[in-house]
């Protein structure tokens, strides 16, 4: 069996050193969702209310010292944008992905109509929506991963009034739910502007003008990461209990 782990993960990695374009969504909410989402791009949870993942039944069982998350790519994608994605957690994390074969819980990626996910397990085929057209980018990989292994979006954890203001009356109407302020386990991790989690200072603009600004500095540009941040990485290895 753990030759049959080795061989999948050494499969997985391909790619590794693939190119990708340099640059990316910037709202990373490309295109309306069939599904309704909540939060911008997190699809409600099918089977729980939409509350902050946070039970342990939320997060992707681990076996020895490392979390295996079976995957299925759909077979139009540019493949190579998204395994290069998901092999950067396996760099810096315990999080390891391997291709699915009789898994029945997996992550299943396919060209939706825009970039969503679903937050923590959820049990059975998962869908991940990386849209061709404007949703393939290795911090987006990034980002929707990080919803599926069960992060929620920067701006709306618990501490976040300390560091970011809201401007509702720039929101787009109707959108004002996804600066909603949640309960989250911050896991002892600072604040972080540079996270790949972060929306943008002007997502969900009516106007063009900012709905988010960082009380320190209003000036502050944020919410562009090209990658995860050692805070991003660092959260990943706490939650899931990753050997330093």
């Amino acid at each position: 069996q753990k030759q049959n782990k080795k061989a999948e993960l050494k499969e997985i990695g391909v790619y590794e050193n693939a190119l990708v374009h340099k640059n990316k969504c910037l709202s990373l909410f490309c295109g309306s969702a069939e599904t309704p989402l909540i939060y911008g791009d997190i699809a409600p949870s099918k089977s729980r209310n939409a509350v902050p993942c946070t039970a342990t039944g939320c997060k992707w069982p681990k076996s020895g010292d490392y979390v295996y998350i079976p995957v299925y790519i759909s077979s139009s994608y540019k493949r190579n944008i998204i395994i290069r994605g998901l092999v950067s957690f396996h760099s810096s994390t315990c999080i390891r992905f391997v291709w699915r074969t009789s898994h029945v819980d997996y992550l299943y990626f396919y060209s939706g109509t825009g970039c969503w996910s679903y937050l923590g397990r959820q049990g059975g085929l998962q869908a991940v929506s990386l849209r061709n057209n404007g949703c393939l980018y290795h911090s987006t990989v990034q980002h929707e991963v990080s919803h599926a292994l069960g992060f929620h979006h920067e701006q709306v954890r618990s501490d976040r009034d300390s560091y970011v203001q809201v401007l509702p009356q720039n929101i787009i109407p109707g959108y004002e739910h996804n600066f909603e302020k949640i309960q989250t386990n911050n896991l002892g991790t600072p604040y972080d502007f540079n996270s790949v989690m972060h929306y943008t200072k002007y997502a969900f603009s009516k106007n063009g003008q900012p709905t988010l600004l960082s009380k320190a500095n209003p000036s502050l540009d944020f919410g562009r990461a090209t990658s995860m941040s050692a805070n991003d990485i660092a959260r990943i290895n706490k939650l899931y209990g990753c050997s330093e």
